[in-house]
């Protein structure tokens, strides 16, 4: 099969190119990706990255080199990689990929949606239930004030079931209509699984020997009162738990980078980003790599899993949400994203999302837990972050 992908520098405003891509999105075989630099909709299977003991980068360095062509412009895969480190990608090159300017900059975006009058009426089932990941929290908060880590990530999921199957295509245009300057996504995740989301994190872009990484820790709800939103990403930006959650993430991302920069730029102090339903600290990093060669799946893969998603150190957090959380995260607070045969990409921590199968959709949530926790507010913030994909297919808690 013959391969087009084409990955333009600077795409000029065309007005309708990105949301064409998005209305023509298919659902269960197409990959989409929107950011806030491009948008991507890739058709086809070429090849699917396989999963052995070799590392993840050097697989998918050598099927893209294996699909190159003289004269041709370099082939890309997209897809999802999942949480956890030894369980299978969900990674292609597709045998077309079409490219538009960033939605954000699509003035189609704007318009209304239609309304949906045969929304599904959704059973929700709460996993665990709020009572058990207060308790959770509770015993995490203890153990972290014993000294034994210093930070963990737990999270909980909605079981969403209807009696039809949702409008996939549908949901992705409310996600990326709510928020278009996000990272917006729909890919196959598995036999009959989408990963469908709006992530806000940006894990790691690279452009020609240069990387930027985005880690958002430390979160808010929004309100509808002008006065309280403010109010409240005034006190998100002042609060010392929220500071050093974000802290600990920011100087994790340091150290992991760092061994591949000639130079790396962390501002002192984090400013804010908003989406539809949450203010987030936010630190912006770039740099410039010393090798030339290094791509950007090598980058994503010695950030991942980042203390944003886990927690600190490593191996105690990931023993901590072994045992509390009563579910596989699959491809939750894993990535979600594309690169190219030159190793240029970009790279989005999988959250605000949810897997996708027949009737089904589980809907994802953590919240990041330090020792100043409480059961009360983490239980709370994970509820406010779910409203992004509840949102999209109608439903509440």
């Amino acid at each position: 099969m013959s391969i087009t992908a084409h990955v333009p520098a600077a795409p000029p405003v065309s007005p309708g190119a990105a949301t064409s891509l998005l209305d023509a999105y298919r659902a269960t075989t197409d990959r989409f990706l929107a950011t806030p630099h491009r948008t991507l909709l890739g058709r086809g299977t070429s090849a699917e990255i396989p999963h052995d003991t070799r590392p993840l980068a050097q697989r998918v360095r050598e099927a893209l080199d294996a699909l190159r062509r003289p004269g041709a412009t370099a082939p890309v895969v997209v897809g999802s990689l999942p949480f956890a480190p030894d369980a299978p990608p969900a990674l292609a090159v597709p045998d077309v990929v079409h490219w538009a300017p960033p939605l954000r900059e699509d003035p189609l975006v704007a318009l209304p949606l239609p309304h949906d009058e045969t929304r599904p009426d959704w059973q929700v089932t709460q996993v665990p239930p709020p009572e058990r990941y207060g308790e959770a929290v509770a015993a995490a908060v203890e153990r972290m004030r014993a000294g034994e880590f210093d930070k963990v990530v737990l999270a909980r999921t909605l079981e969403l079931t209807s009696a039809r199957e949702p409008d996939l295509r549908l949901m992705l245009r409310r996600l990326a209509h709510r928020d278009p300057a996000g990272y917006t996504f729909a890919v196959p995740s598995g036999p009959g699984r989408t990963l469908i989301g709006a992530s806000p994190e940006l894990l790691v872009a690279r452009r020609a020997g240069r990387l930027t990484a985005n880690p958002l820790a430390g979160s808010a709800p929004r309100s509808t009162d002008l006065a309280e939103d403010v109010r409240r990403a005034v006190a998100l930006l002042e609060s010392p738990k929220d500071l050093h959650e974000h802290a600990v993430v920011v100087a994790a991302v340091r150290a992991a980078l760092a061994p591949y920069c000639s130079r790396l730029e962390v501002p002192e102090r984090p400013t804010l980003v908003r989406t539809a339903a949450m203010w987030h600290l936010s630190t912006t990093v770039t740099g410039e790599l010393t090798d030339p060669d290094t791509t950007a799946l090598d980058l994503a893969s010695a950030l991942h899993p980042t203390p944003a998603v886990c927690g600190t150190p490593t191996d105690v957090a990931r023993a901590v949400i072994a045992a509390w959380e009563p579910f596989d995260r699959g491809p939750y607070t894993g990535m979600v994203g594309w690169q190219d045969a030159d190793g240029d990409g970009e790279w989005v921590v999988t959250i605000r999302c949810a897997e996708a199968e027949g009737r089904s959709l589980r809907l994802f949530a953590g919240a990041g837990v330090v020792a100043e926790s409480s059961p009360a507010a983490e239980t709370a913030e994970t509820a406010a972050k779910f409203r992004t994909f509840l949102h999209a297919v109608g439903a509440s808690l």
